[in-house]
């Protein structure tokens, strides 16, 4: 109920509004400044005025009127525009004929309120009417104009009211394509909701992510600057700031925006100004002295022929904006030049104009200005209403026309062409549907409205750059088709351009220099996106200059941090130094027990090699030759078959070397204990011996095979060690088979350990058990050292420290046994004597 009622309240006030401008309307009834009658009326509102004089209102006084002054040249132009297309239209045998087309044009002058009164004027006539009703038709059958966009939206509301269409050709505003608004709206102009993309597009293009933005007050240029700021933001680029002017601003208000330019950091200024205030904006701004800004500009002002004055140059030479596509219309410049006070000399418009463009009066009363003569020419005069070099806006009101004949020529097929005009049949409806208006002009050009009444959005990229004369010229650089997509809709043509910086070079207008390659982005507490500090990326990440990505789990980050490569692999290999060293140390020990094997071979047949088991010794030696070997597979790039090869290696030859010393032990025991008288037991046979060293290897054979049937050993990339390098080691497969074979070895370590304890006090000159003892005892402390080495290195140090365990355990045993044989055997022959080793052997002086 709440909401019926203040819709009712809401009705009921727009209704007491348009009574209220009816009253107004009534009190000062608006006339045509241009009139001509015909069969079909089409009416024009243009600011051919651009300044109100408004006088003071008081509550007891009747208003007085608007009255408007200082003739706007080109608005002037516009309206002579569209009377040279009806005439044109009027001589045409296709279109229309024998229809006579007639016009009626007010002066809207810029502002809402005048523009209300040429509605009323065009709607309602120029008669004071109080009547109690009105009736018959409208004066007019369609409406061109106006020239800004608040003023359309005033007429079109006005005259939507009674479905009238409203054909403008300048007002660009997004919010008139709101067709629930505007029903009978429609535009030769494109939507600024296009331009305003376009030029967001266009500051993207050129790199500036930071810009200041100045705005008409109004609604083209607060819609227009609104769409440009949210496409703007989603193109990645800050507005420093956005200030509004008005027409009617102050003194004090103009230059406080002049001022906030001038202090701004953006080197690009976006300026979706009208014309007025465009004019208004430049004379502070040559006050204060602005320059240095790289100016981008709406379709209002961005061709203004009047802006490219010496006056205006040092401010706004090289801007750059999108405007109307540039057209020429054969025989204007002709009809412009024949206008003359001699075609109605009633009209005040027309001496008006005459007036101001040759600085004379009609009026010989006035002094100190000359009189108009009337034979002053409008050939040798250069200003924007003689000036069609170039014909935008104009060609649109040119369309505009030329839309209204075709639908109108539609609207009279009701009738044989033979017949005269059935006017019940003529005024049936109002402007007929957009699929009916779809025509070519006399130039080629095709014109047609889309569901919202607009024009297809095609603009012309130009440029203020200087010709051979040293004038300013506008050259077309680019375009813009937003029925074009995925990007291609923006295009430039190659054409170089010019910039407003005194080295001619693309200004630079961004709040924080780009990030260098290796850093990031970080954001500015309380500033906009676009200012922020620059951060150094992480080991591992690679920058695009806004933020740092991790580089894949195989890959790292190069110097610079702007690409991944891929990571170094490392392993223990021969070329760098501790693997060389290790391997040196592994050929030099497996040299040095071949060198022990060719002693023993050579002095096999002496007391000291019997009574040490030959069988045994070279045995041992064969067995640690191979430890001494197989720590090479530890060294080089670990493939499938090298992982599967150390491990099983290393496992059998050290249980191969151990159970020989184990059976060289429990040999050493026996044969010591079997010199008892009371001990029955017998030596221990070769074959037992055998027995012994193949059934202690055996055992870890069985034990590697099903190692590797159930989890052999693999490469593996290690990336958890070093985040910058990938470690290439052996996994263990299986690490119970790893610690398994380890401890196999250990045990009969502990056993032999242990027998050569017992058996170390046993007499006699030479026992070997004491020798076994001792090297038991650095086996047992290398290794059990190697177990938290292992377990704590990282990388190749896990495969150096198991290396290191082998040789050392192997040097270990090679020296503590074998080494006092070689002394005897070399350097000490007399004690290689039967007599010596039983200790019987006396010694004379």
């Amino acid at each position: 109920m709440l909401i019926e009622v203040f819709k009712l309240k809401c009705l009921s006030l727009a209704l007491w509004l348009l009574l209220g401008i009816l009253c107004y309307s009534l009190l000062f009834p608006e006339f045509p400044l241009l009139f001509k009658s015909g069969d079909i009326m089409i009416g024009g509102a243009f600011s051919m005025h651009s300044q109100i004089d408004a006088s003071s209102v008081t509550l007891s006084d009747a208003p007085d009127p608007l009255i408007c002054t200082r003739v706007n040249f080109r608005e002037f132009r516009f309206a002579q525009t569209m009377i040279f297309a009806i005439e044109e239209i009027n001589k045409s045998s296709s279109l229309l004929p024998n229809i006579s087309v007639g016009y009626k044009i007010f002066d809207s002058c810029g502002s809402t309120l005048p523009s209300t009164r040429a509605a009323m004027g065009l709607i309602n006539g120029q008669e004071k009417t109080f009547g109690k009703s009105c009736s018959g038709q409208s004066t007019v059958h369609a409406i061109i104009g106006t020239s800004e966009s608040s003023s359309t939206i005033v007429l079109s509301q006005i005259s939507g009211i009674f479905q009238m269409p409203v054909i403008s050709h300048f007002s660009t505003c997004a919010c008139l394509s709101n067709r629930k608004e505007h029903p009978s709206f429609f535009r030769t102009i494109p939507s600024d909701y296009y331009q305003s993309r376009a030029l967001a597009q266009l500051v993207k293009h050129f790199g500036w992510t930071w810009v200041g933005a100045v705005r008409s007050d109004n609604d083209y240029g607060n819609n227009g600057m609104a769409t440009f700021i949210e496409a703007a933001t989603q193109e990645g680029i800050c507005v420093e700031y956005s200030e509004a002017i008005a027409r009617t601003a102050s003194k004090e208000q103009v230059e406080r925006v002049v001022r906030v330019i001038t202090r701004g950091t953006a080197k690009v200024l976006v300026a979706f100004l009208a014309q007025s205030e465009m004019d208004i904006l430049l004379e502070e701004a040559l006050r204060q002295n602005l320059t240095g800004l790289q100016w981008v500009g709406s379709e209002s002002w961005i061709t203004a022929q009047h802006l490219t004055t010496m006056k205006y140059s040092n401010i706004l030479y090289g801007s750059i904006g999108f405007a109307i596509k540039k057209a020429k219309i054969a025989g204007l410049q002709e009809f412009l030049l024949q206008v003359h006070p001699s075609q109605d000399p009633q009209n005040h418009i027309l001496k008006e104009f005459w007036e101001e463009t040759f600085g004379c009066s009609f009026q010989s009363s006035l002094q100190g200005v000359k009189q108009c003569s009337g034979s002053e020419r409008l050939r040798d005069i250069k200003n924007p209403f003689t000036d069609v070099s170039e014909l935008r806006i104009s060609n649109n009101v040119y369309k505009a026309v030329y839309a209204v004949a075709h639908a109108m020529h539609s609207m009279l097929k009701c009738g044989e062409k033979s017949e005269a005009v059935n006017m019940s049949c003529t005024w049936k409806s109002i402007l007929p549907p957009k699929e009916n208006v779809n025509f070519s002009l006399p130039s080629g050009e095709r014109v047609y409205f889309d569901e919202k009444g607009d024009p297809a959005a095609t603009y012309q990229l130009v440029n203020w750059q200087r010709n051979s004369a040293g004038d300013i010229v506008f050259v077309v650089v680019g375009s813009y088709d937003a029925s074009l997509q995925n990007g291609k809709e923006f295009t430039m043509n190659g054409l170089n351009i010019t910039w407003v910086t005194e080295s001619f070079e693309r200004p630079v207008s961004v709040c924080s220099e780009s990030c260098p390659p290796g850093f990031r982005q970080a954001m500015i507490k309380g500033k906009p996106i676009c200012c922020f500090s620059c951060i150094a990326c992480t080991a591992g990440e690679i920058s695009n200059s806004t933020k740092c990505s991790p580089c894949p789990l195989e890959y790292w980050s190069n110097e610079d941090h702007n690409k991944c490569v891929p990571k170094v692999i490392e392993f223990l290999s021969y070329e760098e130094t501790m693997g060389a060293l290790l391997a040196a140390f592994s050929l030099f020990g497996a040299s040095l027990t071949l060198v022990v094997s060719f002693v023993f071979f050579w002095f096999r047949h002496t007391p000291l090699v019997k009574a040490s088991n030959s069988e045994l010794s070279f045995l041992l030696l064969l067995s640690l030759n191979l430890c001494f070997l197989c720590a090479l597979t530890f060294i080089g790039q670990p493939t499938d078959w090298s992982c599967m090869l150390r491990h099983v290696a290393f496992g059998i030859t050290f249980a191969l070397c151990i159970s020989c010393i184990l059976t060289k032990t429990i040999t050493v025991v026996i044969a010591f204990t079997a010199k008892r008288p009371a001990n029955t037991v017998p030596q221990c046979s070769v074959s037992l011996q055998r027995m012994g060293v193949l059934g202690g290897t055996f055992l870890q054979v069985l034990v590697c095979a099903v190692w590797l049937t159930l989890a052999p050993p693999f490469p593996y990339n290690n990336t958890v060690y070093a985040t910058e390098r990938i470690v290439l080691e052996c996994s263990l497969g299986s690490s119970i088979g790893f610690w398994v074979v380890l401890g196999y070895i250990g045990l009969l370590a502990i056993l032999c350990l242990i027998l050569a304890f017992l058996a170390r006090k046993l007499p006699d000159n030479f026992n070997e058990a004491k020798f076994i003892t001792f090297s038991m005892l650095i086996f047992s402390a290398v290794w059990v050292t190697f177990i938290p080495a292992y377990v704590s290195s990282p990388g190749k140090f896990t495969v150096a420290v198991e290396i290191f365990a082998i040789l050392a355990s192997s040097f270990g045993l090679l020296f503590c046994i074998f080494a006092p044989k070689c002394y005897i055997l070399l350097l000490k022959p007399e004690r290689n004597t039967k007599n010596h080793m039983m200790g019987r052997e006396k010694h004379f002086h």
